[in-house]
């Protein structure tokens, strides 16, 4: 397994994966060229993020994205781990902790980073163990949106 940031040349994987995860987690289906914009402006543009790619035998098995967040209490900068995707046949073999890990050493080595946070659907109990046993910790606050 490799673990590297990923290449304007994985935007149709990463787009892939980003329409399984909606159908399998909200049941919905996203917007195929809203989508492949989307992904492709972080690709483009490491202002806005970056994604990270598990590749096994060459082949693309999961992803994340990572976004900023600027703290003025901390004075430094979170990494909101997002968008969150392994294949199927590749679940409970490590490419999630790998792509973590990852994240991980990333903050560690940027000094304006204070810390990694992610949100994760309530119900969703496989994925909060799997935060937890890797050392993350529910947070105190709950997140509430608003469409513009």
């Amino acid at each position: 397994m490799q673990i590297r940031t990923a290449l304007p040349s994985d935007q149709g994987a990463i787009v892939a994966f980003n329409q399984a995860m909606a159908e399998e987690t909200e049941g919905k289906r996203l917007d195929e060229n809203t989508l492949s914009q989307g992904v492709a402006k972080v690709l483009n543009d490491q202002s806005k993020g970056f994604y990270l790619v598990a590749e096994v035998d060459g082949n693309i098995a999961g992803s994340l994205m990572v976004t900023y967040e600027w703290s003025d209490w901390r004075n430094g900068t979170f990494y909101w781990i997002q968008s969150v995707y392994v294949m199927p046949e590749f679940r409970r073999k490590g490419i999630y902790k790998a792509l973590y890990e990852q994240v991980k050493t990333l903050a560690e080595e940027n000094a304006d980073v204070c810390g990694y946070r992610l949100y994760v659907e309530k119900d969703n109990l496989v994925a909060q163990q799997t935060y937890v046993s890797l050392g993350m910790q529910e947070s105190y606050y709950l997140m509430y949106e608003a469409k513009s």
